[in-house]
């Protein structure tokens, strides 16, 4: 009889934890937990530069197409031309999945949690914003860059996800007080002639 108390004691026991640890279905619908934003994996950035007023095209690209690994990234360069007004667009691929993923789609599908800025070191280059998300903010997938006199330098364009778009500065393009996370950040060798 002992025996048989235990086995029913153990039995006891062990359904009360299962139904312990069971998960409350109500609890899902409550607090429904936020669908996670996967990082993506950007191996290409195109600048796509749109002469205007007899400017040629023009293109920098950059590729990583092994992403962070240990492969040293390719930039395809063109010289951009002095005193000149372009519409530049940005693509962004994932090169890795086949067929290429466009990233920036993506990008502009959630523009309230993306932006680009522009930081040219030695190079006389402006960008305007062009684009805006649904908030009238911008995203900077479309710009427009007018170049100055002849330089070389460089071109940094990061995209930030999740940045303080009413932060001071941050709508006129000025990183210093956007936040967020870098998705991707390319410093881009240029010269204008």
């Amino acid at each position: 009889m002992n025996t048989n108390l235990k086995y029913m004691s153990l039995a006891i026991f062990i359904a009360a934890a299962i139904v312990g640890c069971k998960k409350d279905k109500n609890e899902d619908v409550l607090n429904p937990q936020p669908p996670s934003n996967e990082e993506e994996v950007i191996t290409t950035m195109i600048l796509s530069f749109n002469g205007l007023t007899g400017a040629g095209d023009k293109e920098l690209r950059f590729t990583d197409a092994d992403g962070d690994g240990g492969g040293a990234p390719i930039f395809d360069l063109d010289t951009l031309q002095a005193t000149a007004n372009y519409n530049v667009s940005i693509i962004l691929l994932n090169e890795t999945a086949s067929p290429a993923d466009t990233i920036s789609n993506e990008v502009l599908d959630e523009g309230v949690d993306h932006q680009f800025f522009f930081q040219p070191t030695g190079t006389n280059i402006t960008f305007t914003y062009a684009d805006a998300d649904g908030n009238g903010r911008p995203i900077g997938l479309q710009t427009t860059a007018v170049t100055g006199a002849a330089s070389v330098g460089t071109l940094k364009v990061t995209l930030r996800h999740q940045p303080d778009k009413s932060g001071t500065g941050v709508s006129g393009g000025d990183i210093t007080n956007a936040g967020g996370e870098t998705d991707i950040e390319v410093i881009f060798p240029m010269v204008i002639e």
